[in-house]
């Protein structure tokens, strides 16, 4: 089964309903898509009010890609907020377990950081993480390039499936040793994640300052072809994995929704027991 999504649900104002208000955005996401990538929880462990409000806005199949919080994966901007590594994990656990116990946690996603290269000790960093949300099946994607070395990428992958680890295929533009081929091979029989950053390279490369950095890293829209490429991957994917979720993650410009609306249809994929807040705006579109 292949199953399609965005990055976020606050930021594609071509699924909202018209005269829908900001605390409609997630009901009005699910009557598209039925997972989503939840990303706030990387900049903070979320509430667990804010969890459960979430639960209970989404239909029953819905399904949340939790991504990592940024402490936990070598990210962290600023002072972090907890007295040690311990309780950062046991913080994020516990907000994140009602979404396991609801049916509705595909996964979490460990997503480490450019300069997380190859190395023993980052190895041993991962099945630290890993080991300790060993109750959440966990996605990882890696961000430099050497993981994926001609002589590495089929350790990497044994040694994601030895530790019974989601492999994240990502499509993003190549552009040195801080970017990843496009691999598309499973680490599990049951999941894999495919995550599609667009492929601007040179706001890749140059993606400005702090505050502006994802609007020019992600602004990408994908063209028929190399959706058609990426469609033909995610079928072969199909074929042997259970369950494939595919999220579009260039946003930058506005165009992860209809990227992957356009998609969907290229890969005829109907979703059952989505939000019955309907709206026409895609039909007919492409």
């Amino acid at each position: 089964m292949i199953y399609v999504g965005l990055t976020g649900w606050g930021d594609h104002p071509d699924v909202y309903s018209p005269g829908s208000k900001k605390t409609e955005k997630l009901i009005d996401y699910s009557a598209h898509f039925p997972i989503v990538e939840l990303d706030s929880s990387f900049y903070a462990v979320q509430p667990e009010r804010n969890i459960r409000k979430w639960i209970e806005e989404t239909p029953e199949a819905f399904q949340f890609v939790v991504k990592a919080y940024q402490g936990m994966t070598g990210h962290q901007r600023g002072e972090n907020p907890f007295e040690s590594r311990e309780a950062m994990f046991e913080a994020y656990i516990r907000s994140i377990r009602p979404l396991k116990e609801a049916g509705k946690l595909a996964m979490v996603l460990l997503q480490f950081p450019p300069w997380f290269d190859c190395t023993k000790e980052n190895v041993e960093q991962l099945k630290e993480a890993a080991g300790k949300l060993h109750e959440f099946d966990v996605a990882v994607e890696f961000r430099h390039q050497s993981w994926y070395a001609p002589d590495l990428k089929e350790k990497t992958i044994d040694f994601l499936t030895d530790h019974n680890l989601i492999h994240s295929v990502c499509d993003e533009p190549q552009a040195g040793e801080g970017s990843i081929p496009f691999v598309p091979i499973p680490s599990r029989k049951d999941k894999v994640l495919v995550r599609l950053h667009g492929r601007n390279v040179h706001g890749w490369l140059n993606p400005g300052n702090a505050q502006k950095w994802r609007e020019v890293r992600y602004l990408y829209d994908y063209n028929q072809q190399e959706l058609a490429e990426i469609s033909r991957a995610v079928q072969s994917l199909n074929k042997s994995v259970d369950q494939v979720y595919v999220i579009f993650n260039n946003n930058s410009g506005g165009h992860a929704a209809g990227d992957a609306k356009e998609f969907q249809q290229m890969n005829e994929l109907e979703f059952e027991g989505l939000s019955s807040k309907q709206m026409d705006l895609f039909e007919g579109g492409f």
